[in-house]
Formats: C-alpha cells, structure tokens, sequence
C-alpha cells in the first residue's frame, strides 16, 4: 500500500479528487463548546475564584493566591542567563531577526492639505494592551513567543500580557526566555479557555485587554471565538499545510522531508507537492519510503501523509501556479530553478519559499518574516501576522470654512435621499448665507 496518494491535473476526475483532498471542517464539539461557555461565564462573573478553581482542577497547580500565578520579571531573565550558550544563542539570533524584519512593517500617521485648506489624513496608534497564549506543560513553543510579542513590541504595545499553563508547576525555561528577550512585561501560569476569559474580561490579578493572539488546543479556540467583539483576536487557526511546486532538480530526499517537516505537526496536517516530471515524483516517493522510518514522529507523519497528503503530476509550471492559488496554501515552497520567474503568477499564499534552499523550517524559526500565518485557504484574504495586528487606524477630518461650502451641500443632498434630515441640517448650518 502506498504512503501517499498520487494525483493526475490530466485526469477527468481531478477536480473532484483535489476537492476531496482539500476538505477539512474544524469540528466544533458540543462537549468542548459548552464546557467554554461555562467557563468563561464563571470567569466573567467571579473572576479570580474560578480562574484559581480552573487552575487547580486542570493543571493540577494550587495556590492560596491568583497574585502567586505571576513570575515575576527576576524570573525571567533568570531563565534567560541558565540557557545553555548554543541554545541562549540561537534564541538571541532569531529573536533580532524577527524583529528586524518586522520593523520594515511598522506604519507611520499621514495627513494632506486639499487647496481649500481642509486636512484630511490617518492617525495610526498601537494597542494598548495584548494577551499572548503559549501552549505550556511538556511542550516547549518559544519560537511562538517571538513571532507574537517581537512584532506587537515593534508596533509600540505598552503592555504585553503572556499566559502559559505549566501542569503540576512544570515551567518550561525556554520559554520564560523567550518572553524575556521578546520583551513580554508579566507572564502568568495560567491555561486553557480560563486564561482566555481571564484576558477578556479581566480580573482583580489579570488585567483585561484589548487583543488576544497565540495558539492553543481545541477549548482555546472555542474560547477565543467565544470572546472575540469583546477582544480582537488573531485567528483560528487550522491545520499545518505545506504546498510545494518543484520542476525536479531539487534532490528528493529534500522535497520528501520539506513534506515530512508539516506532516509530523498532526495528523490532520497537509503536505502536497505539485511537479510536472512523473520520473521525479516516483524519487520522491521512494525517498518517502526509505527516510519515514528514521523520523521520532514516524505514526504521525504517515497517517498524515495518507489521509491528506498527495504527489500530483501537472501538465507544467503554470498550471501548478494556478492549482496553487486554488489551494492558498499557509506555506508555499517555489523549489524551482528560477523561482523568481513564478512570484509573479502566485496570488494566494501565507508564506512563499522561493528556491531549492528555502526550506520552511527556516521560516519557521529565524528566517524573520511571521510564521503565525493564514490556513484552510484563508489566504485567500488573509496576511501573516504582523506589525499591523497590533495597531489601529483613525481617521483624520478636519474642515476649513472653504471646505463645508463646497462639501455641505453634497451631505445634505444624500442625507435627504437617505431621509435623514438631521444630517442633512447639521452640514447646512455651517453654510454661509448668501
């Protein structure tokens, strides 16, 4: 039986068979959606009670205080220092990456004069406060902290609020470290949809913000849908994708790990590779065989691969650009000789990798751009996380005399013909009389 299926663009039923091989609904589980539903309520309503009765239940983590849930700043750059060197290197690097990148993003307020003297413009401001969520326990996300609180630091957040579970009190240093040198100003240990109601609504110990980014397991998610217009949120995000377009002169060996690199995420992460050359897909298929059974995540990659992976031959480069921009995939590999040439023909995609060394991994890790990045074709009209998340727009009007002459008849008119005729009154009243 094969690892992965295999696709033809020339077959009569590809269309039905990409369709079949694109669907994925993100189940919303009635036991998850009522369970957050209590929660949240109970957090709203008696705040730092439920959120330590939460804590204790769930992460089987007690104290007599919420106040003893916060690690303290000292703490932080303690982690910081006990890196080992290679490790408190690598994060450092990547961290200045990321924020170098990002500052190249940030958005300045603008103005201009009209001949009358009316100004018009944009006020462009950060949020005040932001939550980031980061997965804790046995898992260890620290490239997540960077990607989240480097860019809300670059656009000016004042205050940037981390919450992390850490069960039976496992604290993962790493990650402390990580928010030390993103700049994360209080981190508390806390998880699941009761950090997110905590962030919300706020409590006598959580301050309230305004927007909640980062991400996490299923009642995350219901919470964060649950509590958004109250907050702004990111996204929800699906499962990991990966789409590569390679005309096979990359070595296989490197296309059948770039597919194994989003396959061991989960088993509902998806991997597909779009090539013109049959002879190749075949090498990749073999290389698939031959390395699966040196990888730690062996099981998961290979029920990954055969439930939502698949190798398609295409007709040629073009028609792999156009079953690309169909897909809108979160992660795009151009692992083609001339990569550039394509950029042009590619419309729909989180993060494009253009060349044979540009491995997604990188993107993940230090290459700079955001890898917090749109999934189940939201590409479409959705952009990486960015600078841009973390500020707001405002727009400037300010009206010379000159100006409401001219432009105050034109509101009234329309105001009339929506039948509001205050509207219409409040234009004409700045009119001079003749």
């Amino acid at each position: 039986m094969s690892l992965i299926r295999r696709l033809n663009a020339e077959s009569a039923q590809f269309d039905e068979e990409l369709k079949s091989l694109l669907a994925y609904e993100a189940s919303e589980d009635a036991s998850i959606e009522a369970a957050c539903a209590e929660i949240l309520h109970r957090i709203q309503h008696t705040g730092d009670t439920a959120l330590l009765e939460y804590t204790a239940r769930f992460d089987h983590l007690t104290v007599q205080s919420a106040a003893q849930l916060e690690i303290s700043r000292t703490e932080l750059q303690a982690a910081l220092d006990g890196l080992p060197t290679d490790q408190r290197r690598a994060l450092e690097q990547a961290a200045e990456r990321i924020r170098r990148y990002h500052e190249h993003q940030r958005t300045e307020s603008w103005t201009y004069t009209e001949p009358d003297g009316t100004v018009l413009g944009q006020q462009v401001t950060p949020l005040d406060r932001v939550g980031l969520y980061v997965p804790g326990g046995k898992a260890a996300y620290p490239s997540s902290v960077l990607m989240n609180a480097v860019p809300a630091k670059v656009a000016g957040v004042a205050e940037l609020v981390m919450v992390t579970p850490t069960p039976d009190g496992l604290r993962n240093p790493i990650v402390l470290a990580a928010a030390a040198l993103g700049g994360v100003d209080r981190v508390f240990t806390i998880g699941g949809a009761q950090a997110v109601g905590a962030l919300a609504y706020g409590t006598a110990t959580i301050p309230a913000v305004d927007k909640i980014v980062g991400p996490g397991n299923a009642y995350v998610a219901a919470a964060k849908r649950r509590v958004f217009g109250v907050v702004g949120i990111d996204m929800i995000a699906g499962p990991s994708e990966i789409l590569i377009i390679c005309d096979g002169q990359t070595p296989a060996d490197w296309i059948a790990m770039d597919l194994f690199s989003q396959a061991e995420h989960d088993e509902l992460a998806q991997s597909i590779l779009l090539c013109p050359d049959a002879n190749f897909l075949n090498q990749v298929e073999q290389a698939i065989e031959r390395l699966l059974p040196s990888m730690p995540r062996a099981d998961i990659i290979r029920r990954s691969l055969a439930d939502r992976g698949a190798l398609i031959k295409v007709r040629d480069l073009d028609e792999a650009c156009r079953i690309s921009n169909h897909i809108a995939p979160e992660h795009l590999e151009v692992s083609v000789q001339d990569a550039t040439s394509l950029l042009g023909k590619i419309r729909h995609a989180g993060a494009i990798f253009l060349g044979a060394y540009s491995s997604e991994s990188l993107g993940d890790y230090c290459a700079g751009p955001n890898h917090v990045l749109p999934t189940s074709r939201t590409a479409r009209f959705s952009s990486p996380l960015g600078v841009y998340d973390f500020q707001k727009r405002s727009s400037i009007i300010q009206i010379s005399e000159s100006g409401a002459q001219s432009l105050g008849p034109i509101a009234a008119t329309l105001a009339k013909g929506e039948g509001l005729y205050a509207h219409a009154a409040s234009a004409e009243f700045r009119l001079k009389l003749s």
